[in-house]
């Protein structure tokens, strides 16, 4: 599990940073990956990184301003026209559906794969055999969704040393253990699986804000997550128009973080006007009350810490 960033800037495109977007690449897990917000360009961006659109599973949109989903009607062509034909689900907010549909229609684009339009509410909006996703209204100056990305706790792994011990060698026996089955044996024994397999390992979560000013809807939002994804639109001296804006500072960021006793944090959503030297100062703000800071560039990507 890996995040993967796209688009790092905020409100307009710049040279060094496009608007928002970020992969979570599901590989491993489920062989696709799922894209949370599409900002202008976002398709160009993936040119540049191994990443396939037809891989993409689901996009999640954190609310409706244009820096955060003028690119998605384009990456939706690109991705029928690139051969792909798995369905595509979107999820959020109010106004989704008809920005896509509309913009499908006018373009006279035709889909080869088959498109689900979720417009989400707070709570849970997701939940197979693998993943929990929930969303969670945070303040913004319209209806934002933060997402909360909860990996099911993965089974343990099967005691081999254990099996030897008992006589028990390699074999299509494994498998069926493994998977906590009862298994008789040529010698008549009957061997329990539940008994071979150790204690199952936590799944991972991720939290995503998209954009907001800081509120009491990110503790719940991030609590004890192994990553939270934050932006950090502005720097310490601009607190107070980060939050005329509905945004945040890297200290913020940071200070959410803390109090949610996440393990990561990845600052977002960089205005432009801080260059290279600045966002190196925003970095910092956010370390002095956060150590576990890093600071997201366009194409970087960040493994999304195990837990042990």
């Amino acid at each position: 599990m890996n995040v993967l960033f796209l688009g790092t800037g905020a409100g307009v495109p710049a040279k060094m940073r496009n608007v928002s977007s970020v992969a979570l690449t599901l590989y491993e897990e489920r062989g696709t990956a799922w894209l949370f917000d599409c900002g202008e360009a976002t398709q160009h961006q993936i040119l540049h990184t191994s990443l396939k659109l037809r891989k993409i599973e689901k996009i999640f949109i954190t609310h409706m301003h244009g820096d955060h989903i003028y690119g998605l009607p384009g990456l939706l062509g690109s991705r029928s026209f690139q051969g792909g034909e798995e369905k595509l689900t979107l999820y959020g907010p109010k106004g989704l559906k008809e920005f896509v549909l509309v913009s499908l229609s006018a373009s006279q684009t035709y889909l080869r794969y088959e498109l689900e339009i979720v417009e989400v509410r707070e709570g849970t909006i997701l939940e197979d055999s693998q993943f929990t996703v929930e969303a969670f209204l945070l303040e913004h100056g319209l209806p934002n969704y933060g997402y909360r990305i909860t990996e099911k706790d993965l089974p343990g792994p099967l005691l081999v040393d254990k099996l030897r011990q008992q006589g028990i060698g390699p074999g299509p026996q494994y498998k069926k253990l493994k998977l906590g089955e009862t298994v008789m044996l040529e010698d008549g024994r009957v061997v329990d699986g539940k008994d071979y397999i150790g204690p199952s390992k936590k799944g991972r979560v991720v939290a995503v804000t998209g954009d907001t000013r800081l509120c009491p809807g990110i503790a719940r939002l991030a609590d004890n997550a192994d990553l939270l994804i934050h932006e950090a639109t502005f720097g310490m001296t601009d607190e107070n128009l980060a939050y005329e804006y509905f945004h945040s500072t890297a200290s913020e960021a940071a200070r959410a973080a803390l109090k949610a006793n996440a393990k990561m944090l990845i600052l977002t959503h960089i205005s432009s006007r801080y260059q290279p030297a600045d966002t190196e100062l925003l970095l910092s703000e956010a370390r002095a009350i956060f150590k576990n800071s890093f600071m997201a560039e366009d194409l970087k990507q960040f493994e999304v810490p195990k837990t042990h």
